[in-house]
């Protein structure tokens, strides 16, 4: 799964910037990006490309309560097309792109006991990328309210060690656009949603400040040395 990530860009990335045709929401960088929150993501609908903020975890329209969407912060993209929680956002083509550099996971100790270790794993040119993304709209309240959701699949081998699913990440203009048209076909979309290239990315641990959500800045992302048994941290401020 993918449960906590980050956009750490002090700005948009240009080539992101290019697929846009307008720009409605400004971009404050974010190491610590939790369930439940507001977060930047890229949709096309018929006024054009733009980025909007929405709550993370999606809420189908029918749910009786927005707090279902704690429990659908993620999609199998194996099942996304079947499960009732999402196939009626995917069947109307409500993709979207989660705008990411980088995302959370946690591996269990090796002795199988005690607290799990958090990873950063980025690109390992630092670039931004996006998740691949459903959305929806939910209007059982006082104002409509917009969600999303973001698809995972199995874990390449380089995210294999810390767990067994990664986000489905979109790395370059090519498969946004790909993923965004609504002309996409079935087999387009099916051929991205694939674990990405390990060889592409890079994974260290952090220390287990980023455990707690309201903890925030480039201490959830400075990389710690393990203890020889992989246990623990020894120090918040190891160099790489």
């Amino acid at each position: 799964m993918c449960g906590r990530y980050a956009l750490t860009q002090d700005e948009y990335d240009p080539e992101l910037l290019d697929l846009l045709n307008s720009l409605r929401v400004s971009h404050q960088p974010r190491y610590n990006i939790a369930p439940s929150q507001q977060v930047p993501v890229l949709m096309e609908d018929d006024q054009g490309r733009h980025i909007e903020k929405y709550r993370w975890g999606l809420v189908p329209f029918w749910a009786k309560d927005v707090k279902v969407g704690y429990k659908l912060i993620n999609a199998r993209s194996e099942t996304v097309s079947e499960s009732p929680a999402f196939r009626n956002a995917w069947k109307e083509a409500r993709r979207c792109l989660v705008l990411a550099d980088g995302f959370y996971e946690w591996q269990r100790p090796a002795s199988g006991t005690g607290p799990k270790i958090p990873y950063w794993i980025h690109m390992a040119d630092q670039r931004p990328f996006g998740f691949a993304g459903l959305w929806a709209r939910w209007d059982r309240g006082e104002e409509p309210l917009f969600t999303c959701t973001i698809l995972t699949t199995q874990a390449n081998e380089l995210v294999m060690p810390i767990h067994d699913r990664m986000p489905v990440v979109l790395g370059d203009s090519s498969e946004w656009n790909s993923w965004l048209s609504p002309e996409a076909s079935s087999e387009d979309l099916n051929s991205l949603l694939r674990p990405y290239p390990e060889d592409e990315m890079h994974a260290y641990p952090v220390s287990t400040y980023v455990n707690k959500p309201g903890n925030e800045g480039p201490e959830c992302i400075r990389p710690v040395t393990l203890d020889p048994e992989g246990e623990g941290e020894l120090d918040l401020f190891s160099d790489m």
